[in-house]
């Protein structure tokens, strides 16, 4: 049973390779360059009609001394629908679709309706808003900073709102020069644990069937 579904699927989804360049590695960008790229970011995310790669996810608690490491496959398709899927060190499924979201944790499914949680409503926007780009734009919850190395453009999002500022401090996102799209993505918490994930081998306007969205 989930005692606290929002929690749990909060810390899933917050997502790296082992190490990340500082920010004070990358160089500041001029306001004409940055809104550039916002642009041409939300110009690949309306094009883009599905995604699939590898991930790995590395989390880092206060609590423990060691990260925790999962490795797996993600899927994305217009409109609201992703699949999460941890292989490694546990199998484990998180479906969303349409603002209903399905849990499989070996042979237990937990089903709910996003719109039903205020946190979770919260959770999928930002989700969502991470990997296709919009969040650049959404100056109303987040302050956007934003830098460059030779091989991504980093965009830093400091939290703004009150009640998402709660569970959320900062996020940070790495998009590939190459096409745009987010290649890595940190999330910190406000008591100083952090989730990063790396994306790698990624397929973009490939098919996917729908059944990849339900849970068997």
């Amino acid at each position: 049973m989930l005692h606290n579904p929002a929690i749990l699927f909060w810390s899933l989804m917050l997502i790296s390779w082992a190490s990340f360049p500082a920010m004070s590695q990358n160089r500041p960008i001029d306001a004409a360059s940055s809104e550039s790229l916002k642009n041409r970011v939300k110009e690949v995310a309306m094009n883009t009609r599905t995604i699939s790669c590898d991930f790995i996810q590395e989390k880092e608690m206060s609590m423990i001394t060691e990260k925790i490491t999962s490795k797996g496959k993600f899927f994305l398709k217009k409109e609201k629908m992703l699949r999460w899927e941890y292989l490694q060190p546990f199998s484990y499924i998180i479906i969303i679709k349409n603002d209903h979201i399905t849990i499989k944790d070996e042979n237990k499914v937990n089903q709910f309706n996003v719109q039903s949680d205020k946190v979770f409503l919260e959770i999928n926007r930002v989700i969502l808003g991470s990997i296709q780009g919009t969040l650049l734009s959404d100056e109303q919850n987040f302050k956007a900073t934003f830098f460059e190395n030779s091989t991504s453009w980093v965009v830093k999002l400091t939290t703004l709102n009150p009640k998402l500022k709660e569970s959320l401090s900062e996020i940070v996102l790495w998009f590939d020069r190459k096409d745009y799209t987010v290649s890595r993505l940190e999330m910190k918490e406000p008591g100083g644990d952090c989730t990063r994930i790396s994306f790698s081998a990624k397929k973009l306007n490939q098919p996917i069937a729908d059944e990849k969205f339900k849970v068997n």
